[in-house]
């Protein structure tokens, strides 16, 4: 007898004689598929093991607690954002020094509801939960992978990729520094969450012409597959990705417009900003640092400065061959074998399934690998290679460890099974508990060598003296630091700041004299010229314009080129001449420095005046007007790939400008003639 609704009218049924349910009740469904009942020992094994791993990380992240230089000049941006100059990072001049925007404003949201609180301890906050966020993520949503093959079986679910990466030091360091990390392992955990339960979508019984997925879960995960690239934009790699197979395993064109809608209105919009507003179709810490470059040898010392240390190729050999064990023994195939949803093509079917899930995200991480080492890494020890091994971890970031039955394999074969499962996981605990002590770098952890990488939160632990330097007032303990702020108390009438040899002392080359009205409280303009953009950007006012010769707040060095044998991450030089030139600054001895040439000065000045050079910098500079934020837009690729020559004489050359003449003649060897 079919069943009725209670109004007397018939419900429909299923083929297979099962009662469809109400259109009402699977739109409150995100996933229209079975709740994968545990048994006891999975659901206590997977709940402790949750509870350890994010105890461990936690308790190691506030061990290594400290905020990086580079997570201070985030906090420079939204200082800038609360106070209403935009999100930059010297007002008047609209440049984008951060590289992940969620991140950026993800702080200021934050600020914005603590009010008083510091953002050092804001960023602090939202870096430390973030990060024990995105392994618990992780860990249950590979538990949901698993789900299917342990009903009804008794298992133990114990924390396996999870451990390796914890017990890499660097993701310890990089958990709490102020920096992006903590958001990416979020970011990557609930993606890898909602993928998993995506591709379980088509398990369910339901009838034709219904999708196993409902259009809000399909909504909020094209959502979130699109909104990678503002994570940081070398995640396009796995949130475009997400999306195409999204599209594949659609049904219907209104669902595919669907998923473009939720998946690309936010990061078209932010890129139409991004591109009216600073002029570029990429950040600029992306056309500083040159993003598209190539340098592959420096990226396999990279990564053999991160793998090394920590035998990293043991983990990997332990877990492949515990995933092959792992494919062996399934009490059930993790591809579709029941009846799929009328509508469902060969290809959705491939696509939309937990093996497709599984490689894609572990091919993800690999191309994420593979870009790193062919842009040549960072400075940073190990930080840029922890989104790739966190990738490539997913799928077993917890391991089932089957507790025999007698259901499938003799008692005897199960126990087999079972232990060699064990000791592979004893083995990877073993190495994550020796990993986790490991010395790292050794000697050379806070030192600059020819590798240019350096374990950068010892690094300035040992420069400040602080064990955890925190907030910029520890910073303040870095050499130069105290001097600087004594340097701009003493040039009320302004100056440009040069790092002198010194660590006591600075540089100062005068500012032009103030206008014969200037108030008596008249403050001139001061610009400071050093790398350390956070450390001094979060001590100093901002009126003060910090600048920097790699590019990352300075738009003339970020547009000059790559130096091949730079240091990674610092390769870019600007000559301080520039800062002179382009400056309200006394441009003649006995102003200049001993090791500022007048001539270069002169040069520079004349080249800043090449035309293609002037457009570049009024886009970001010029008062922003519809018209203005319109061609910034038409011009922004023309304007992202513009380069120019760092010798001011070459630069002159390459724009086919007269080279002014030299204030002395220069110097032949021979003596000058007579009258």
């Amino acid at each position: 007898m079919r069943p009725t609704h209670p109004s007397g009218t018939v419900r429909p049924t299923h083929p297979s004689g099962t009662v469809r349910a109400t259109g009402s009740v699977l739109a409150r469904r995100l996933v229209r598929g079975p709740a994968f009942p545990f048994d006891v020992t999975v659901r206590v094994s997977l709940w402790v093991s949750v509870t350890v791993v994010a105890v461990l990380f936690g308790w190691g992240a506030w061990q290594r607690r400290w905020i990086a230089d580079d997570g201070l000049i985030v906090l420079r941006t939204v200082r800038n954002l609360l106070a209403g100059n935009g999100p930059v990072f010297n007002a008047g001049e609209r440049v984008e020094a951060n590289t992940s925007t969620l991140w950026t404003y993800l702080i200021a949201a934050g600020a914005w509801v603590g009010g008083s609180v510091q953002l050092e301890y804001i960023a602090f906050v939202f870096a430390f939960v973030l990060s024990v966020a995105g392994v618990v993520l992780a860990m249950l949503g590979t538990a949901r992978l698993y789900a299917p093959s342990l009903q009804g079986r008794r298992a133990l679910l114990l924390p396996a990729g999870v451990l390796v990466y914890i017990a890499v030091p660097p993701a310890r360091d990089f958990a709490t520094s102020g920096l992006e990390n903590g958001l990416v392992l979020a970011y990557l955990g609930l993606l890898w969450w909602m993928l998993v339960c995506w591709s379980q979508g088509l398990r369910s019984p339901f009838g034709p012409g219904r999708d196993a997925v409902s259009r809000p879960f399909t909504a909020a995960l094209a959502f979130l597959a699109g909104v990678s690239v503002l994570v940081r934009p070398e995640l396009a790699l796995i949130g475009v990705g997400a999306l195409m197979m999204m599209l594949v395993a659609a049904r219907s064109w209104r669902r595919r417009l669907l998923i473009v809608a939720a998946g690309g209105l936010l990061p078209v919009v932010y890129q139409i900003f991004r591109m009216g507003y600073y002029a570029l179709v990429v950040p600029g810490t992306a056309v500083a640092k040159d993003a598209a470059g190539a340098k592959w040898p420096q990226g396999f010392t990279y990564l053999t400065n991160f793998a090394e240390p920590y035998l990293l190729w043991v983990p990997a050999v332990l877990l492949i061959l515990t995933g092959v064990v792992l494919v062996s023994t399934r009490s059930r195939p993790w591809w579709i074998r029941h009846q799929p949803p009328r509508g469902y093509g060969r290809l959705a079917r491939i696509v939309q399934s937990p093996p497709a899930v599984v490689l894609f995200i572990v091919c993800s991480g690999l191309l994420q690998g593979i870009y790193w080492i062919r842009q040549g890494g960072d400075f940073m020890h190990g930080r840029v290679l922890l989104t790739p091994l966190f990738c490539m971890l997913l799928p077993v970031s917890v391991i089932p460890i089957v507790l025999p039955d007698g259901s499938r394999f003799s008692r005897e074969t199960g126990f087999l099974l079972a232990g060699a499962t064990s000791a592979l996981w004893l083995a990877v605990a073993g190495w994550s508990l020796w990993a986790a002590n490991a010395p790292g770098m050794g000697p050379d952890a806070t030192r600059v060598t020819d590798t240019g990488i350096v374990d950068e939160r010892r690094f300035y632990a040992q420069a400040t003296g602080h064990a955890h330097p925190l907030t910029a007032a520890d910073y303040l303990d870095y050499p130069r630091m105290r001097a600087v702020l004594t340097a701009l108390e003493n040039t009320p009438d302004g100056a440009l700041l040069l790092p002198a040899g010194s660590y006591d002392l600075w540089d100062v080359v005068p500012a032009l004299p103030p206008p014969p009205d200037a108030p008596d409280d008249y403050i001139g303009p001061h610009t400071v010229f050093f790398t350390n953009l956070g450390m001094l950007g979060m001590n100093v006012g901002l009126d003060v314009r910090v600048i920097d010769q790699i590019g990352l707040a300075n738009p003339v060095a970020a547009h000059t080129e790559r130096l091949e044998d730079g240091r990674i991450g610092h390769d870019k030089n600007l000559f301080p001449d520039w800062a002179i030139a382009e400056g309200p600054f006394l441009k003649i001895p006995p102003y200049l420095p001993v090791y500022v040439d007048r001539d270069w000065v002169a040069q520079a000045q004349a080249a800043l005046k090449c035309p293609a050079t002037e457009s570049v910098l009024n886009s970001i500079r010029a008062p922003l007007t519809a018209r203005r934020f319109l061609s910034n837009v038409v011009h922004a690729y023309e304007f992202t790939q513009y380069r120019l020559e760092r010798v001011p004489r070459y630069e002159l050359i390459r724009c086919g400008l007269p080279i002014p003449e030299p204030h002395e003649p220069p110097y032949t060897g021979m003596p000058a003639a007579g009258p």
